[in-house]
């Protein structure tokens, strides 16, 4: 097309980025279904990994333990970033007040993971906190806000005030207002948001690792548990079924925040 600036090695440059970054993923989704023990040496196809990752104990022990925190920081997540989206919403509170709001509900988004686990256990630590897997919920909770308002917030500025406007010209109480028209018309972007905040705890690796006791081992923590002891293929096995909800999930999030109003 006329006006494109082509780059020489642009293409290229980018094409090798991406093999990078997934060649190797799809090396481990190979190598899980190899009926072999090494991981590394393909030996024939076979799903044998797959039913001895399905039959371990510790590995179920460690999966309900993050639909456990995964859930729990999702709905409560979700329910604050909800909250705080309709209270920013049309003009409610000064612009400076919504800058900064604005500002503290996306800061965990540019602040390093391992200093908001580092934080994590310390104020747990200084204040006596002992939960087991509650420690786990409310680092989470924390964590996933932001993931769970960012979409809930780009719904809520397509959707024109004359809505509610209108709704309260037809003597509709905010009540009614919000439960049947501001509701069903960010459904989208809460169950977009609700489900990058779930997918976020099930894959969060560094604050579980720092804030949760003994015994209160999630499924990321688990397979790094299992890798200190050598990896085998039912490790591949693992990573491939979390990879595959990771994707569905996200792939989903993705769908219901392109839905128009």
């Amino acid at each position: 097309m006329a006006g494109e600036i082509k780059i020489p090695g642009f293409a290229s440059t980018a094409w090798s980025a991406l093999a990078f970054l997934y060649v190797p993923i799809v090396v481990v989704i190979l190598f899980s279904f190899n009926s072999g023990q090494l991981i590394t040496v393909w030996e024939g196809f076979g799903t044998n990994w797959y039913a001895a990752a399905l039959q371990n104990d510790d590995l179920r022990r460690a999966t309900l333990n993050s639909l456990i925190v995964g859930t729990g920081a999702t709905i409560a997540s979700t329910i604050i970033a909800l909250l705080v989206a309709l209270a920013m919403r049309g003009g409610h509170v000064g612009r400076r007040t919504g800058q900064t709001t604005y500002t503290l509900m996306t800061l965990p988004l540019l602040i390093p993971e391992i200093v908001i686990a580092m934080a994590s256990m310390t104020y747990f630590a200084a204040i006596g906190l002992h939960l087991g897997l509650g420690n786990v919920l409310i680092a989470h909770i924390v964590f996933c806000i932001p993931f769970a308002y960012s979409p809930i917030r780009a719904r809520i500025e397509t959707i024109p005030p004359a809505m509610a406007e209108a709704a309260a010209d037809l003597y509709a109480t905010p009540w009614r207002t919000a439960r049947h028209v501001t509701l069903p018309l960010l459904m989208p972007g809460i169950v977009s948001g609700a489900m990058l905040a779930f997918i976020t705890s099930i894959d969060d690796f560094i604050i579980t690792q720092m804030v949760a006791p003994p015994g209160a081992m999630t499924l990321p923590v688990y397979i790094y548990s299992m890798v200190r002891k050598g990896i085998t293929p039912e490790i591949n096995a693992i990573s491939s079924i979390l990879l595959v909800i990771s994707i569905a999930f996200v792939l989903m999030s993705y769908r219901m925040n392109q839905r128009k109003t």
